[in-house]
């Protein structure tokens, strides 16, 4: 249907028939009539004009087309003719009129009823009317039946067309009567699986009952059964086969009523040969039997105390899965199809594989040997524990009770697990157990002196070992050490002590290994201390220390630019010879023992006396002055020269390597010391060969003329046994006299004149130059 609306002016259809169109619509403000036009759409025909006042809002369209699409167009028109609002609609005319052919009743609670099929109807409404109620039925097409009637009773049928515009009016009616008894409903079933039990409720009218019973496929003889009651029992069947049973009633007359039949199969029979093959690894088991016959599913039952597990199934044979360990089953099989189930078979045992062992402990009562023991668990017969180390090694033992024995090796995991068996197999696999037994102890462990106070320990790693513990006792106390490498260094030790050293090792599972062997050592000496050093000689100097140690050596070394000197002693003292003057050393001790070497002792500073110089040389240098010098003795800073005579004695003390000493006697003899004095102040005192000053210059020098060219140079002499020299220089020429032994003047000759002359009379030395400090006299 379409609407369309203009300025708030719609028309709606509430009703259509064959030829009749049914209208109504909203007053119209200002309409003083209204003027519906109906035109067929693609038929050729007149169209229907109607005309309606202002107070009717309904209209009827009639003497239409049945099964034909109208245009229908509303107006509202004012007194004076003008349309002041229109719309249009579309719509279909129901169907024509069926006619009824004929309508007749087989059955008691229906009737048939034919027709000729009328043009665009797309259904029929058929409706059967007794006076007091009515029941109405929509089919497709003829023949059409009405259902639900009453039997033996006089019904009117009207049939009407339909289609997507609406129903046609009804058809002329035709009268027809149900049958005269209805037919039983059966109630059937099979209480066993030789039986078939049939029950209905009580028919209108009816005197008694006729029931057959005959197997579905033909084969054997039809059974029959008449009765005035309303059940009764076929028995003596065949199990699992499909039977029809037949049913009607008669009344008082014989007459026979409607019948009713009934598909029935007796239950089936039990199941035989049953058998249940059990899968120990998955725990479940696959029941079979035999088929049986009309046997459409098969439920297997599996009882275990309270616990009942189901399988159900069309063929012959079923999985029972998650059944549980250590329980015995007993299985039974029932068929069933549409009629029941038959009994079940008689129960077959099923054990299933005992559960895997529970409380399982693990002890190592001994080192080397594990214990492993569990609870005893159902239906379990002997029991297999396997051990596997982590080296992949794996033993086994057999039992019939709940421990076994094992030997274990240090440092090493194992990984356990039981296992328990019976007839049915091998129980699951439960927990699988790891023990570490305690780690290995390092064994020939070497422990090497670092200092007096330190040992380095050291080990091959051990198996099974994460952390290891060095403990030191000795020495009123003990050090600990630990750490995860195979080497500890023990410090703050005693000196010259004995330890009892022992390495344990350590895991996280299992902790220490307290079975580790010790090994006693002894650190090095004590550092001794030098107490003293003495001067025993020139060279030789003694050393002295405080001796804190048992079996030790010592040894002194003296340590200087010139070199090492050593002395060794088991006491507590040594001497150090041979050392070098003037040098400056370190004294250091250390002592020695088959442990190992101390530190060195603090040092002590050591200084000899400075060297005497190799060279002294005497010169003098006036009359009464001579000069000392000497070559450089190693160690000294300052001298102290002497010249002594028993007349007097002259002294210098200097910084230099020479020295002037005044006061000199002249022909005296002197005997020449010299002390060599160092920095700190020690001492040498060296003695040099004795010296003798020269002899005295000869006094009251005169100067004699002997002719134009000669002189006499006389003197007086300091001592008789001393001879002179004369010697008389000029730019002439130079000349010299000797007298002879005793005298005391001297004749120069052959002299040029013209020339001025110095003139020098000086003793004659033994070896030397001559002396030059004598006065001397000028001649011309």
């Amino acid at each position: 249907v379409i609407f369309l609306l203009f300025l708030g002016f719609s028309v709606s259809i509430y009703d259509v028939t064959s030829r009749s169109i049914y209208l109504r619509w909203a007053k119209f403000s200002g309409a003083s009539s209204y003027r519906v036009t109906a035109t067929a759409v693609n038929t050729v025909g007149r169209s229907l004009l109607a005309h309606f006042s202002d107070v009717t809002l309904k209209g009827t369209l009639t003497s239409l087309i049945p099964n034909t699409i109208y245009a229908i167009q509303a107006e509202a028109v004012d007194k004076n003719g003008i349309i002041l609002a229109e719309t249009q609609i579309m719509q279909s005319t129901a169907p024509d009129v069926p006619v009824i052919d004929q309508a007749y009743s087989k059955l008691s609670n229906s009737i048939t009823v034919e027709w000729r099929a009328v043009p665009g109807a797309t259904s029929y409404l058929l409706t059967a009317h007794d006076g007091d109620s009515f029941i109405e039925t929509v089919v497709a097409n003829s023949p059409g039946t009405v259902m639900g009637l009453k039997p033996a009773t006089l019904y009117r049928i009207t049939i009407r067309s339909i289609n997507s515009g609406g129903k046609s009016q009804p058809s002329p009616f035709r009268k027809a009567k149900t049958a005269v008894l209805a037919a039983p409903i059966l109630s059937v079933s099979s209480p066993s699986c030789d039986s078939i039990a049939v029950s209905w409720t009580a028919v209108y009218m009816a005197a008694g009952f006729s029931v057959s019973l005959m197997r579905s496929d033909g084969l054997g003889r039809m059974l029959k059964e008449n009765t005035t009651n309303t059940s009764l029992i076929f028995t003596n069947l065949d199990p699992g086969t499909l039977y029809t049973i037949k049913a009607y009633a008669w009344n008082v007359n014989g007459i026979p009523g409607d019948d009713f039949t009934y598909n029935q199969r007796t239950s089936p029979k039990a199941p035989a040969d049953v058998q249940v093959a059990f899968n120990s690894g998955a725990l479940r088991a696959i029941v079979s039997w035999m088929p049986t016959e009309g046997a459409l599913t098969y439920s297997v039952t599996a009882s275990s105390g309270l616990l009942k597990l189901k399988c159900n199934t069309s063929s012959a044979s079923c999985m029972m899965p998650s059944l549980q360990c250590g329980s015995e089953y007993y299985v039974s099989v029932t068929a069933y199809n549409d009629a029941g189930s038959s009994k079940p078979t008689d129960a077959v045992s099923l054990q299933t594989i005992p559960c895997a062992p529970v409380n399982i402990s693990i002890e190592e009562d001994e080192p080397g040997h594990l214990l492993v023991s569990w609870s005893s668990v159902n239906f379990g017969h002997y029991y297999v524990v396997f051990v596997k180390s982590d080296d992949g090694l794996e033993v086994h033992c057999n039992t019939s009770h709940t421990q076994c024995h094992f030997q274990s090796d240090c440092g090493f995991t194992y990984f356990i697990s039981v296992f328990a068996y019976n007839k049915a197999g091998q129980s699951p696999l439960g927990d699988v157990f790891n023990y570490t037994t305690a780690p290995c102890c390092p064994s020939d462990f070497r422990a090497a002196v670092v200092s007096s106070d330190t040992l380095r320990v050291t080990w091959a790693p051990v198996r099974g070992a994460e952390m290891y513990e060095t403990r030191a006792v000795g020495g009123s106390g003990v050090v600990l050490c630990n750490d995860t490498a195979a080497a500890c260094t023990l410090s703050a030790l005693h000196c010259n002590t004995q330890y009892n050293i022992t390495v344990y090792s350590f895991s996280e599972a299992r902790g220490s290994n307290t079975s580790c062997a010790s090994k006693y050592v002894a650190t090095a000496p004590c550092s001794p201390e030098i107490k003293n050093i003495s001067k025993e000689a020139l060279s030789v100097i003694s050393v002295h220390w405080q001796s804190n140690n048992e079996e030790a050596t010592y040894i002194v070394t003296a340590r200087g630019e010139a070199g090492l000197w050593h002395c060794t002693s088991s006491g507590n003292s040594c001497t150090l010879i041979n050392l070098p003057c003037g040098s400056a050393f370190s004294v250091s001790a250390i002592a020695k023992s088959p442990a190992g070497q101390s530190l060195p002792s603090y040092s002590v500073p050591l200084e000899t006396a400075p060297c005497c110089p190799n060279d002294l040389i005497l010169t003098q240098v006036t009359q009464s002055v001579t000069n000392i010098s000497w070559s450089v003795g190693m160690g000294a800073q300052t001298y102290v020269t002497t010249l002594e005579s028993p007349k007097a004695q002259a002294k210098c003390h200097t910084l230099q390597n020479y020295c002037l000493l005044g006061c000199i006697t002249c022909g005296t003899n002197y005997t020449v010391s010299l002390k060599a004095i160092s920095e700190t102040g020690l001492t040498t005192s060296c003695t040099y060969q004795g010296y003798s000053s020269s002899a005295c210059c000869p006094s009251g020098v005169k100067l004699y003329r002997l002719g134009n060219n000669g002189i006499r140079v006389y003197w007086r002499a300091s001592d008789e046994k001393i001879n002179y020299n004369t010697d008389l220089h000029g730019s002439k020429g130079n000349f010299t006299c000797t007298p002879s032994s005793g005298l005391s003047y001297c004749d120069i000759t052959e002299i040029p004149c013209g020339d001025v002359y110095t003139v020098a009379v000086s003793p004659i030395t033994d070896k030397g130059p001559k002396l030059s400090f004598c006065p001397k006299k000028i001649y011309s």
